[in-house]
């Protein structure tokens, strides 16, 4: 090995880890998930003070990891942890509406379980809402950890700091993509392939909105792209599968994409 290379990297070495490990970040969330959704685990509490005892667990782990990072925080770790338990409420509540979401779009869910226990759309919206509460309290690093733990496991990749709000759908799901500055109202379903993206990843842009608005009861079929921070899909609209898509459109709106296929016997 090059000397001038292994100086480089004791120099980094060196330096001290002010950010929690991946690992630690990934396990508290997961057991933050796991307690909203005992669904997903066989380990279930038996009565309304294990679970206080378990939340106070899990506020305290919070509140160590984030003190790990105190030098990149803008308030107290124990006030942002004690702050962000509070909102686990409300986060639950939402994440209801997203399970309704899905069985009421999808015929084939059987059961609220089901979607819960299975569904890997289901799976990534719940990390991107435990998430985007951490971005939202200016928290850096770890709501996107989540969010790409998220991704890794589900194919879906949604930045923490998008807008979505309640009665969320992703069906199937893989190779979704939703940038960080998209806002998307209520009753929206996705489907596979689709992407939420930036006209332009200049990165003098990185302070303006550059991805869209998807307003409510918008549906958006697989394949289909939509780009720029100016780009507003109406209420009410459908979006065909392999749409490109870089203008507004208004409410109730269809747009379908059309190509001619020949069969040659």
């Amino acid at each position: 090995m090059p000397n001038s290379f292994l100086e480089a990297l004791s120099q980094k070495h060196s330096k001290p880890n002010t950010f929690p490990s991946t690992t630690a970040v990934k396990e508290l969330f997961i057991d933050i998930s796991l307690a909203l959704f005992p669904e997903q685990t066989q380990r279930h509490f038996g009565c309304v003070d294990e679970l206080q005892e378990a939340f106070d667990q899990i506020q305290l782990r919070l509140t160590r990891l984030l003190r790990s990072m105190q030098q990149h925080l803008e308030e107290d770790a124990r006030t942002l942890a004690a702050e962000y338990i509070q909102k686990l409420p409300e986060i639950y509540r939402v994440l209801l509406t997203d399970v309704q979401a899905i069985m009421m779009g999808d015929p084939a869910a059987q059961s609220e379980y089901e979607v819960i226990r299975a569904y890997p759309g289901f799976y990534a919206i719940t990390f991107y809402r435990l998430a985007h509460a951490l971005f939202e309290m200016n928290v850096p690093i770890v709501p996107r950890i989540l969010t790409e733990y998220a991704h890794s496991k589900t194919g879906i990749d949604i930045h923490p700091g998008a807008s979505i709000d309640e009665y969320f759908m992703i069906d199937h799901g893989t190779g979704v993509v939703i940038g960080e500055t998209t806002n998307i109202g209520k009753h929206v379903k996705i489907y596979q392939g689709v992407t939420l993206g930036a006209l332009s990843v200049s990165k003098e842009m990185a302070s303006l909105k550059r991805h869209p608005t998807i307003e409510d009861h918008v549906v958006i079929y697989a394949g289909a792209t939509i780009l720029g921070g100016e780009t507003v899909v109406g209420a009410n609209s459908i979006i065909g599968g392999n749409v490109w898509l870089t203008r507004s459109i208004p409410s109730f709106t269809k747009i379908y994409h059309q190509e001619q296929v020949k069969i040659l016997q």
